[in-house]
């Protein structure tokens, strides 16, 4: 693979060649996050469950501790894959840090994902249930390669660029997610002319998927260079050992950063909110917006990936409109704007939807403070984080980035279960908004830069 061998004299930054290289991977796995964790596997395999045990039958018994119900199943999946990289995913980073094998790592679990997704064209109502364990692999894989993707962006890019690099990405992501899509819809719309039933479109559009990610990324390994490891390992030490040794002293640190620990805990709330809209908001749009004879014909399908291939072509236009925004009130009061809006949308999915017109007024919405709100939270965190520990802070970043929350797959899960209203479950969301924004507010994030041992990006433009 070219490029794997770190070199040893300092490569710079703001090279085009490897920042194209970077952002590519974003369009490569956003195939991933809109195809499969937002468009069509949630509803797929509740349909699946619903069919083998009734609309909100047991799939899984735990005793004291209540049931897994069909319609509980697919959030179940999330959280225990999340669960997961809470004890992965900062062993990985302190690892990563420690070698030149970032490029390498990044690879093996992105092919791993890849692997998983494309093994999803064999589930069917009889191994619905394997459909989840794959999901869990693959998105577990999924976050462990975004976490050493996201530690390269400081060393591609200087503190003035990183907002517009990490907008770029995304922006990139939603338009080729959105390419994907448009591919998948036409497939599953034309599905009967073609002779093949819906459910092999979806099993289709779900292999595609795994198919994209993986070609495209081909680009991203070969434009990306391996950087010499940022910390040497002590004599005795192995990178078996070291990656749970620094986890530890990676918390140590972050305590050492109180404003950057601040941030990180706001971002773990809103994030989470918004990662849960993204991820169940095709299995509430189904179930609230069409009968269950419509959902048998396919409709609540087709109309979900009309308003996800909606969503991808303005999200590319709103995270660069957000960027644009935090050049001029900066980049924490653009993140603030996009959560007062976050919370206005599910006020209006719990009171206010009712059709489907409605649905693509707020859907464009979403699409609109969708990429501002992540590619500017992800650059501003890039900026507090100590040189020579990327990779080890963007694991615990990583634990609620995209498609990875468990708080709000928790909390919609057990109100559905409680319920029976995904109205409720949507509406709960909201403290996640909100709790972010308070803590967001009352957070000192220049001095969280500064702390970090970096520059404010109007700092980097004078250096």
């Amino acid at each position: 693979m070219a490029g794997s061998i770190a070199t040893t004299q300092p490569i710079p930054k703001n090279d085009r060649r490897e920042i194209f290289g970077w952002t590519m991977y974003d369009w490569a796995n956003s195939a991933f996050s809109t195809t499969v964790a937002g468009a069509l596997l949630a509803p797929y395999l509740t349909a699946l469950a619903q069919s083998a045990v009734g609309e909100n039958g047991v799939v899984l018994g735990l005793g004291p501790f209540g049931a897994v119900t069909a319609k509980s199943f697919f959030p179940l999946c999330i959280s225990l894959s999340v669960f997961l990289q809470v004890f992965f995913l900062p062993i990985l980073g302190a690892i990563a840090d420690y070698s030149h094998l970032k490029k390498r790592l990044m690879a093996f679990f992105c092919y791993i994902g890849v692997l998983a997704t494309c093994l999803f064209f064999f589930i069917t109502a009889d191994t619905y249930f394997w459909g989840g364990v794959l999901f869990i692999v693959a998105n577990l894989a999924f976050g462990a390669a975004i976490v050493l993707y996201n530690a390269f962006l400081p060393d591609i890019a200087s503190e003035d660029k990183v907002d517009s690099v990490s907008s770029r990405g995304f922006a990139l992501g939603y338009l080729g997610g959105g390419i994907l899509l448009a591919a998948n819809f036409a497939l599953l719309t034309f599905a009967n002319s073609l002779g093949i039933s819906a459910g092999m479109a979806v099993r289709l559009s779900l292999l595609s998927a795994g198919v994209w990610w993986g070609g495209f990324a081909l680009i991203t390994f070969a434009r990306l260079r391996s950087r010499a490891p940022a910390r040497t390992l002590q004599p005795g030490k192995s990178y078996a050992t070291i990656g749970f040794s620094e986890v530890g002293a990676t918390f140590r640190e972050l305590g050492r950063l109180p404003y950057t620990l601040r941030y990180l805990v706001g971002y773990l709330f809103y994030n989470d909110g918004i990662q849960t809209v993204i991820g169940l908001a095709s299995v509430f749009l189904s179930q609230e917006l069409f009968t269950e004879q419509q959902r048998a014909a396919g409709e609540d399908q087709r109309f979900v990936l009309l308003i996800y291939l909606m969503v991808q072509f303005v999200a590319f236009l709103g995270a660069l409109v957000f960027e644009r925004i935090a050049r001029v009130v900066g980049t924490k009061r653009a993140i603030m704007i996009s959560l007062v809006l976050w919370s206005g949308v599910v006020v209006y999915a719990y009171g206010f939807l009712q059709n489907t017109t409605q649905a693509w007024f707020m859907a464009g919405a979403i699409a609109m403070v969708l990429g501002g709100s992540q590619a500017l939270s992800r650059s501003l965190f890039s900026r507090m984080i100590p040189p020579g520990r990327e990779a080890s802070f963007f694991g615990i970043y990583e634990i609620s980035e995209r498609g990875t929350s468990w708080i709000g797959p928790l909390i919609f899960g057990a109100v559905v279960g409680a319920t029976n209203s995904y109205r409720d479950a949507i509406l709960s969301l909201i403290a996640l908004f909100l709790i972010g924004l308070v803590i967001l507010v009352t957070t000192d994030t220049n001095r969280a830069v500064h702390e970090a041992g970096r520059s404010l990006p109007e700092e980097a433009r004078q250096a």
